[in-house]
């Protein structure tokens, strides 16, 4: 175990609300040792994007790991050549360019069906009723197991989810994780007969990955191209209708959707932290590492270091986002960062603001979660 000081948390109260207690750990004790989540916690921002990319001592290889054995090892679990032949593999799905002409137009169609649906209605929870079908309908596509229906997708990543981040070893949590598992495992051996034309699942069979990667990495996209555009959509949403004056601003010209979310990203950080393990000895920080030490790279801390963000608890769309590591840094950058911009700001968020009349909040919006974070609910309403 590295010597790092010893810093002790409230589970409860750290997933209900991490911010105060990491911004704690940024002032006195930037690089801690947590036992309540039983690893070493770097918390300051340029920390975090130097040590992601010493991947020689940090390293995403976690054979024994809570992802890896759930999930398989995808390329988030590999480092070097290894990832790097499996990111060149997917690519072709997910490039900017592809995005642009060949995603883009099925999101927009998908949106303004789930828009159209919604309309009579003049009230809905913006989570599960919007956000969610058009995060799940995107991600059916990309993948290509577009015969799951949209609840389903959505059970199964927030199943994933929870079960890699089951530090504190719930037997519950981690059997709906296996269960997910076997599900998107049948899914992916009933499309991999036919799969959609520049799919996840087309692209990298093609490029000849074999199959514990290809099963391996659909679930990694499933993990992570579900719940984080999902929560993405309803909180920047959210976080507009809660400062009105910003949203002016995107209104008439003086700040954009890719501004709000930007912003929206370092704020609340959807994925709040990467693990780690320490591949060698090192010391860091004046923290001395052993192998096999457990770290975790704490984004959400990194997003609202006051080093590089003034007032950092504030949402600001004005302010210089540039510093900011939402999608990560170093080699581990989100492969689908481009699908996920496009998703949000070209497709879900102006479709929303333009046809939701005076589109407004209806009740409360409860948020949870430090690894993963996003709005549990969000009733609204709006002129049907």
């Amino acid at each position: 175990m590295s010597d790092a000081p010893v810093t002790h948390i409230n589970l409860r109260d750290f997933a209900a609300d991490p911010y105060p207690a990491l911004a704690r750990m940024r002032a006195k004790t930037p690089v801690t040792y947590v036992p309540e989540l039983g690893a070493t916690l770097i918390t300051r921002r340029d920390d975090v994007h130097a040590q992601e990319k010493r991947t020689e001592v940090f390293s995403s290889r976690q054979p024994d790991g809570l992802m890896t054995r759930l999930m398989g090892e995808n390329m988030m679990r590999k480092d070097g050549e290894a990832h790097m032949a499996e990111r060149r593999a997917l690519f072709p799905a997910l490039s900017p360019r592809t995005v642009q002409e060949h995603w883009k137009p099925i999101f927009q169609a998908a949106a303004r069906e789930q828009i159209k649906r919604l309309l009579p209605r003049g009230s809905c929870n913006l989570v599960t009723d919007f956000a969610m079908p058009v995060s799940a309908m995107a991600l059916k596509a990309i993948t290509g197991l577009e015969a799951m229906t949209n609840a389903e997708m959505d059970d199964v990543s927030q199943s994933m989810i929870d079960g890699c981040a089951n530090y504190a070893g719930d037997k519950g949590t981690e059997s709906r994780c296996k269960r997910a598992t076997r599900f998107i495992d049948d899914h992916i051996t009933d499309a991999s007969h036919a799969p959609p034309d520049r799919s996840a699942l087309q692209v990298m069979t093609d490029a000849g990955l074999p199959e514990d990667s290809i099963r391996a990495n659909i679930k990694l996209i499933i993990s992570g191209g579900q719940n984080e555009p999902r929560d993405a959509i309803a909180g920047t949403i959210w976080a507009l209708l809660t400062h009105p004056s910003q949203l002016e601003m995107i209104r008439d010209g003086r700040a954009t959707w890719a501004d709000a979310f930007a912003e929206y990203a370092r704020w609340i950080s959807p994925i709040g932290m990467s693990p780690r393990r320490v591949d060698r000895a090192d010391t860091v920080l004046g923290v001395t590492f052993e192998p096999e030490d457990r770290v975790f790279l704490m984004y959400g801390s990194a997003n609202r270091d006051e080093a590089h963000f003034a007032v950092p608890d504030n949402f600001d769309i004005t302010r210089n986002t540039q510093p900011a590591i939402s999608f990560g840094a170093g080699p581990h950058f989100c492969a689908g960062a481009a699908a996920a911009r496009c998703l949000i700001t070209e497709v879900a968020l102006p479709l929303a603001f333009t046809h939701l009349k005076n589109l407004r909040l209806a009740g409360d919006v409860p948020f949870t979660g430090w690894a993963f974070r996003g709005p549990v609910k969000m009733p609204v309403k709006w002129d049907s």
